[in-house]
């Protein structure tokens, strides 16, 4: 387990106090992800959509139908944060849920004909966020890489 790994000897003296707030890498993915994913909220915002409902969405565009496990597992989401939006995004038109006839516990999620709609609707949002970015596309394309690397451990 990462946790239990042995401390290097001088790791909290090399470049100042391990415990900084400058220091903690979780501290900067944090702010990068709290300022990446407000530039989406006035983008979003003209197709009526969250960010969550929006990762929602382009999950469905990448495979449809999904069952709301296999959608929670895609998104790194929990039945507890996943089913109140799946419920708007079925009060909007844009999803069903159907419960199934063979396991009751296992409900499957389609896009309707409004949801794969918005996926034209939708197709400028990648670019525009690129471009509010001080990146060069090369540099974000290394960084999702990098990032892939973490969350797959």
């Amino acid at each position: 387990m990462c946790g239990n790994a042995p401390i290097p000897d001088g790791a909290s003296s090399e470049k100042g106090d391990a415990l900084s707030l400058d220091r903690q890498l979780c501290f900067r993915l944090y702010a990068a992800a709290r300022r990446v994913i407000g530039l989406y909220q006035p983008i979003l915002e003209p197709l009526g959509l969250t960010y969550t409902q929006y990762l929602v969405l382009m999950a469905l565009w990448d495979e449809d139908p999904l069952t709301v496990k296999a959608l929670g597992a895609r998104l790194h989401l929990d039945s507890g944060t996943l089913s109140p939006l799946l419920k708007k995004l079925e009060n909007r038109h844009l999803l069903t849920r159907e419960r199934s006839r063979d396991d009751e516990r296992s409900v499957t999620v389609r896009l309707t004909e409004e949801g794969r709609g918005m996926k034209d609707r939708a197709r400028d949002v990648p670019g525009r966020i690129a471009a509010c970015l001080p990146m060069e596309p090369e540099r974000l394309d290394a960084l999702r890489s990098l990032l892939d690397q973490v969350i797959e451990g």
